[in-house]
């Protein structure tokens, strides 16, 4: 428990953070790291061996005897490999040693993750490098430190590399776009994210018993429960104590290694759960939320329980997303997205704002495929998720302004104070904008909530395109403004700047109006009237992904040195790659539980049923309620074992496939349609066959297993 737990020392301690970098490097050395981590300056290499020897000390005092670069290959998950700090002395003793080379580089087999064919297997060759701009920590006795991932040729093979790529193109540009305003103190913009992280909790016990839990992370199979999440009592109800306890290891373990885990609760759907953290920048947000995902399945194992964080665990309940909570900051402490206390008098804040409008409105394709995975298509369009249609949030006031804007009208003042009518509650004032859990893109009153994220995605994927294309039109603005600033032969004519800043504000608020909606996204109205406002509605991953190959994708990226081309062909081969394999994986698993598990229980309980039918035939006494009970199982296990016997011939036909979209169009036509029907059938069973016979816990048993 708690109780004794001082949080404020505890904080960080496992992190080589830049307090005690300050401590422990030569002051020199520890300014020209600072420089790097802060300005995004490039390192001075001559730093490395000191910074070295400092991190290995530390680490060594704290009980690490190994170390490891710790890299986000493209699995979505990271990967590291560890070697120990000894060398030998050439007297039969050993020292600990870290050196500068091996912190700065590593060199991991890059044919050996998915490269979408920028690595043969006979080409092994890859280099992992060290990121100073994310802290070192330790682990489970091994100093964990932060590493890009890329080929012997140079291309980028992980979500790291090209994430801090899109943050220095969204800084360039924001920083153009400032030095207009007259800003000449900021010297980087920062992209910071606070991902909030959904989970399920179950039973170790029955995850055991449940193979497609095991292999897949969601459940094939499942009748509805007696109970599910109807009755809106488990979101936001009370925690109860095996997950109290839970929490608050989990809280210590991520205090540790510097995550600011902030808030906690329950979720919608029973077995649900949510974390949020303090915001940080984009690069560390993402390391951090990869480092939760991992910590917090580990910790559930030593409480008993797994932790689930595919996007839909359970069918006909409200599946686990990931919600990024994007904004842009100045290293000295602006919200650029901070509205101030008149929107419509604060246009700095307006230029960001139609910078975001305008480049969701003109790649919503590309944020569709950034959150594209088999997983989170059976979780995007319920009544649970936002829809596959992307759209823009802003809120009454918001939308007013933009309105005026539009027309040349004016605001009306509202009171911004609530009066709930009862003189011992307190009045205090509401923000500027309403929430609208329905929207896939949200402004929440200092930064946009990107709902869309799937629950076990690496963040850095829709990080990386959002800074992307918001600096692309952040490019366009300067463009036009510097120009049209520069009036007369000045260089730099105010009046000119505010009368071409308001003509572009016109503009792109009229042009992109379309893509606002503050309205109720689940409604079917809704994508009715998205169609007819032009909006794009990829309802599957084999839709979405095929568009990062769009001229206008592929253009967006190289000019802004976000991805080479060769870098997006690689990864649209790997997304559509990762789509099929995984859907694979379920198929046969499908038919393996419905061969080793239904099959022998339903015909079990068929026998059983025909037992109980002679038995009293024997005897004189009227059968036909066992009789017809078992044709009924009879029958439908008929229709199960013919549906299998289809999804397996798909899936001998599907091996035969070459092409990587036509396999993953395959496997999403054919096979995914397959595995439902072979589901509706057993799930059929379920409620026929009596539960002792039944051969893997239901719906109910998993979702109230940990009470």
């Amino acid at each position: 428990m708690n109780e004794n737990i001082d949080v404020s020392r505890m904080f960080g301690e496992d992190v080589f953070d830049e307090s005690t970098m300050r401590q422990r490097l030569p002051k020199e050395v520890f300014k020209k790291l600072k420089a790097t981590m802060n300005t995004n300056k490039e390192l001075d290499g001559s730093i490395a061996e000191s910074v070295a020897a400092a991190m290995k000390d530390w680490a060594v005092e704290r009980g690490a005897t190994h170390y490891t670069h710790w890299f986000q290959p493209m699995t979505n998950i990271t990967a590291e490999k560890h070697d120990s700090f000894i060398a030998p002395t050439g007297d039969g003793t050993v020292i600990m040693e870290f050196s500068g080379k091996e912190l700065i580089k590593g060199e991991p087999d890059a044919s050996s993750f998915p490269s979408g064919g920028i690595r043969a297997t006979f080409e092994a060759r890859g280099y992992t490098a060290w990121d100073p701009t994310s802290c070192a920590f330790i682990k489970d006795g091994t100093l964990y430190i932060p590493t890009a991932f890329c080929s012997y040729t140079g291309e980028a093979l992980d979500k790291k590399t090209p994430l801090l790529r899109s943050m220095d193109a969204l800084s360039d540009q924001a920083m153009r776009v400032l030095r207009l305003f007259g800003n000449t103190t900021t010297k980087r913009v920062i992209a910071t994210v606070g991902a909030e992280q959904e989970y399920f909790l179950i039973d170790k016990e029955v995850y055991n018993k449940r193979k497609d839990l095991i292999y897949t992370g969601r459940t094939l199979f499942g009748a509805p429960p007696l109970k599910g999440q109807e009755m809106d009592d488990h979101y936001f109800g009370a925690i109860n104590s095996r997950v109290h306890e839970y929490m608050r290891d989990l809280d210590n373990a991520l205090w540790r290694l510097g995550v600011m885990s902030k808030t906690e609760h329950n979720e919608v759907a029973p077995a649900q759960h949510e974390m949020a953290p303090i915001y940080s920048s984009a690069n560390a947000a993402a390391d951090q939320n990869q480092l939760t995902m991992e910590v917090m399945q580990k910790t559930a194992r030593k409480h008993g329980m797994v932790c689930l964080l595919h996007e839909k665990p359970f069918d006909g309940v409200n599946g686990s997303g990931k919600h990024d909570n994007w904004a842009l900051s100045t290293d000295d402490g602006i919200n650029l997205l901070y509205p101030g206390k008149s929107p419509i008098e604060n246009v700095q804040f307006l230029t960001f704002l139609a910078a975001v409008i305008k480049a969701v409105d003109e790649y919503p394709e590309l944020l569709r495929l950034s959150v594209a995975t088999a997983g989170n298509d059976h979780r995007l369009g319920g009544n649970e998720a936002p829809p596959a249609v992307v759209s823009v949030f802003l809120g009454e006031e918001l939308d007013e302004v933009v309105n005026a804007i539009i027309s040349g009208g004016t605001v009306p003042k509202k009171s911004s104070e609530f009066d709930l009518g009862v003189l011992a509650l307190p009045r205090f004032k509401k923000d500027s904008t309403d929430r609208n859990r329905t929207s896939p893109f949200a402004f929440t009153g200092n930064k946009f909530e990107f709902r869309m994220v799937g629950s076990s995605q690496n963040v850095a994927t829709a990080n990386i395109i959002l800074n992307t294309i918001v600096a692309e039109q952040l490019r366009q603005f300067a463009d036009e403004l510097e120009f049209a600033s520069a009036a007369d032969g000045e260089a730099f004519s105010r009046p000119a700047f505010e009368k071409a800043l308001h003509e572009l504000l016109v503009r792109t608020f009229t042009e992109h109006k379309r893509i606002i909606f503050n309205g109720n996204a689940y409604d079917e109205a809704w994508l009715e009237e998205a169609q007819r406002r032009g909006l794009p509605n990829l309802v599957s991953s084999v839709e979405a992904i095929p568009h990062f190959e769009d001229e206008k994708s592929i253009k967006v990226f190289t000019e802004h040195k976000v991805f080479s081309e060769r870098e997006i062909h690689a990864r649209t081969e790997i997304l559509l790659e990762n789509y099929y394999k995984t859907v694979n994986i379920e198929a046969h698993t499908v038919v393996d539980m419905v061969q080793h598990q239904y099959s022998p229980a339903v015909m079990a309980y068929e026998k059983f049923l025909c037992d109980a039918a002679l038995s009293k035939k024997n005897v004189g006494i009227d059968a036909s309620t066992e009789i017809s009970a078992a044709q009924r199982v009879s029958d439908l296990e008929a229709d199960m074992s013919a549906k299998c016997s289809e999804l397996s011939d798909l899936l001998e036909n599907a091996a035969a496939i070459t092409d990587v979209r036509d396999t993953a169009v395959f496997f999403h036509d054919k096979i995914l349609a397959k595995m439902n029907d072979v589901r509706a059938v057993v799930d059929e069973l379920e409620n026929v066959v009596g539960g002792d016979f039944w051969p893997v816990p239901t719906y109910g048993d998993i979702l109230f297993s940990v009470q």
